[in-house]
């Protein structure tokens, strides 16, 4: 399926995290390995290096725009490319990483905490980000009222999570964030024309207690959940409002 999000947004992220109940593997051999094993599937990924949280990070080049990365953490696996062509582009990557991490990090059903499938999008704008976010947003609801004032909004970044099944164990978490506001004592944040708002979309899922949790199962299914709820809800709901208020605003 082609990335039709791209002509919605600055930038379009499609990740993959696997969240463990254990710390990873942290010997040298092992995370070379591991990461050996990746760059040998993807050769482009040729950018290997260690954060001072001691997160470790194999990618491609960030700056051509379109990259593939894959970060290991002490209890998290993340998996991302950033502006792909195709939905399977991104998928083929998580895919190999679910399959690689039970036999070279060791990471077997148990050891699963959660696994997120999360799909995010970027807008440029140079202005009030919380101002863009409440007028796409809150124009329809109650908070409306406060809107319209002489008053500004200074502080805007809304979540929710919802759980999709009756026991609760895959759930929805929207957020939107800006990247401008106003700090503590009324100081203003600078405005940045490379900052932008950012929305994230993420389905996760926690293993059952009854049944033994298969990754790779449990992938697809969230990957077909999130393909329908962003174009069912969080598009049409989400993004086009936010969206069209960016565009008016860049016209004033």
């Amino acid at each position: 399926m082609a990335n039709d999000y791209s002509s919605l947004c600055d930038d379009f992220y499609l990740d993959m995290c696997i969240n463990t109940e254990l710390d990873l593997p942290g010997q040298r051999d092992t995370i070379l390995a591991f990461f050996e094993r990746i760059q040998k599937q993807f050769s482009s990924m040729g950018r290997f290096y260690r954060r001072e949280n001691s997160e470790y990070c194999l990618e491609e080049d960030p700056h051509l725009g379109r990259y593939r990365w894959i970060t290991l953490e002490i209890d998290c696996i993340s998996s991302g490319v950033v502006n792909p062509l195709n939905f399977e582009e991104a998928f083929c990557q998580h895919r190999f990483v679910l399959e690689l991490v039970p036999y070279m990090l060791s990471v077997s059903h148990l050891d699963i905490a959660s696994l997120d499938v999360t799909f995010a999008m970027d807008f440029d704008y140079a202005g009030s980000h919380d101002e863009v976010i409440a007028e796409a947003l809150l124009s329809q609801s109650p908070f409306n009222c406060l809107l319209d004032t002489p008053y500004r909004v200074v502080g805007f970044s809304p979540a929710l999570v919802v759980a999709l099944s009756e026991d609760g164990n895959t759930q929805a978490r929207i957020s939107i964030e800006p990247k401008t506001g106003v700090c503590y004592g009324g100081r203003k944040q600078k405005h940045d024309s490379e900052q932008a708002i950012s929305l994230f979309f993420t389905i996760r899922q926690y293993p059952s207690a009854t049944e033994k949790f298969d990754a790779l199962k449990s992938f697809e299914y969230q990957c077909q959940l999130a393909q329908e709820l962003m174009a069912e809800k969080i598009v049409p709901n989400f993004v086009l409002p936010l969206t069209g208020i960016i565009a008016q605003k860049k016209l004033m």
